[in-house]
């Protein structure tokens, strides 16, 4: 059994569609923010890091964090041929799988950061800080998150001829791969939040729109409890 413990607001939500979308059997341990915004000292109890994602697979009597690691691994054990690319395909999803973490989430991360810092500034020295906070987005990362929505945008582009399309082609049944599983809590962050929306493609705001559409997304949401960015 897996069992998928589900930090609200979080790449769980990712992890969760994924678990919807390939009928994989699992439970939920759910776990809170504080009003720092940090995960509970519990979740240290099930991995050393104390973050979320994380899933524990009873069966193999293993503990995985990591969104990218878990989603190739429950492709990989669980999804009985589904979520897995195309002949030709593998390494352009695990680009994407990559892509996420390393290169369009940092300039995200530093975003948020910006934006939460100011409210937590003594009052008086408040308006400074959200001078420097503003400065600093405009000329570091709201030009960064464009040029990589931008990328995102021209890359999907090129395999939506016919319609909305699959970050790396689908699989054989024609949903979605770690690609896509990996993808989306970027662009929902961008597409749902304060995360620099105005700079977003409109193909990315339909692409969010059409996993959001999905049957096994609106079990996940059901599932999961309230989510920040599940509206656009």
């Amino acid at each position: 059994m897996i069992i998928l413990h589900h930090l609200n607001n979080s790449r769980s939500q990712r992890i969760l569609w994924l678990l919807e979308e390939l009928a994989i059997p699992y439970e939920i341990k759910y776990y809170q923010r504080g009003s720092d915004h940090l995960a509970p000292k519990e979740l240290k109890r099930v991995h050393p890091l104390g973050k979320s994602p994380v899933i524990t697979d009873t069966e193999r009597n293993k503990v995985i964090a990591e969104s990218g690691v878990i989603i190739n691994y429950l492709i990989k054990h669980y999804g009985n041929g589904r979520g897995l690319p195309k002949h030709g395909e593998e390494d352009n999803d695990q680009y994407w799988v990559q892509f996420s973490e390393a290169s369009l989430m940092p300039p995200l991360v530093i975003k948020y950061v910006f934006y939460v810092i100011p409210s937590q500034a003594p009052f008086f020295i408040r308006p400074i800080v959200n001078m420097i906070a503003a400065k600093t987005q405009q000329a570091f990362t709201d030009p960064d998150i464009k040029t990589k929505m931008e990328f995102t945008a021209t890359e999907l582009e090129k395999r939506s001829s016919d319609g909305i399309a699959w970050l790396a082609g689908g699989d054989s049944a024609g949903g979605p791969t770690a690609a896509d599983f990996q993808m989306l809590y970027p662009l929902e962050t961008v597409t749902g939040g304060r995360m620099g929306r105005d700079s977003v493609p409109k193909l990315l705001f339909n692409w969010v729109n059409m996993v959001h559409d999905r049957p096994a997304y609106r079990r996940a949401l059901e599932k999961g409890g309230p989510y920040d960015y599940s509206k656009l």
